[in-house]
């Protein structure tokens, strides 16, 4: 769902209406254009993973083919653009999964190409949060298949195998980083360790369902921000289409609804997940 990108429609006042939001969650210093537009503040404690994605109101997030899914499922909502942006612009890495990464030809996971129109409020945030001038790629590949020329990689973190590591690290544009974890698997609690130990301690995952799934079943989601999309795809067995989370059993973990927000028929929630999570039923 990664790269919605921008259309020639720009989101312009009214802003976002606020609708309910949790007293005393972070607030950081941001350019008074982007608070007036979001509705209030956002800011987050540290370390933090949160994820942002757009569903259709019968749950489908990715739709068949190669085409990226969340503009069509957006309805090239420039609101939902608008987020995307804004917590593009307060995070210090924006993780990735191939698929979405495969589906998102040419695309910088920077706040200003997502809305060009704000590209300046989002350098002056990221200077005012002492952050560097963008956010770094972080791509998650198992088997290391993917377009190894995408410019997106020059300044990128590639995690992989040890075996497709050795590989990728010919391949790769000199600038990037590879690393090999695991031995067959990655797991993301090690990826967000990582991470965390090189000083990136906000992480934004922009990964599909199963990159969302893994993130909730291995405890390392903390936040959901979740744009509701009024449209209706329905589903039929075998049609490709993917809810919100994929490829695996969470039992049922619990949300919390920390602030809703309003743009025409968009709803923009976000939520505290929980860290528990349920045994599989049966």
């Amino acid at each position: 769902m990664s790269a919605r990108e921008p259309a020639d429609s720009v989101f312009q006042e009214p802003s976002l209406e606020l609708l309910f939001e949790q007293r005393d969650l972070p607030r950081f210093e941001l350019p008074s254009c982007l608070t007036s537009t979001y509705g209030g503040s956002l800011g987050f404690g540290r370390p933090r993973v949160v994820a942002n994605l757009v569903a259709s109101l019968d749950g489908v997030v990715g739709l068949p083919g190669a085409q990226e899914s969340g503009q069509i499922v957006s309805q090239n909502s420039a609101a939902d653009r608008f987020v995307m942006g804004l917590l593009r612009a307060c995070a210090d890495a924006v993780l990735v999964g191939a698929g979405t990464f495969r589906r998102a030809r040419g695309h910088y996971w920077y706040p200003g190409v997502i809305d060009p129109s704000r590209a300046e409020s989002y350098a002056d945030a990221r200077r005012a949060l002492g952050l560097s001038a963008q956010p770094k790629l972080v791509l998650v590949s198992e088997s290391g298949t993917f377009d190894v020329s995408e410019p997106a990689l020059r300044d990128a973190i590639v995690v992989t195998t040890p075996l497709a590591a050795t590989r990728l690290a010919s391949e790769l544009p000199s600038t990037a980083r590879v690393l090999g974890l695991g031995a067959g698997r990655v797991r993301l609690a090690e990826v967000v360790r990582l991470l965390n130990d090189e000083g990136l301690n906000l992480i934004l995952s922009e990964g599909g369902p199963s990159l969302v799934a893994e993130l909730v079943s291995e405890r390392m989601l903390d936040e959901l921000f979740l744009t509701s999309s009024p449209i209706l795809f329905g589903r039929t067995a075998g049609d490709g289409r993917r809810a919100l989370v994929e490829g695996l059993d969470l039992g049922g973990v619990p949300l919390e609804l920390l602030s809703c927000r309003r743009q025409g028929s968009h709803l923009f929630s976000r939520y505290r997940v929980s860290k528990t999570v349920p045994a599989p039923a049966g």
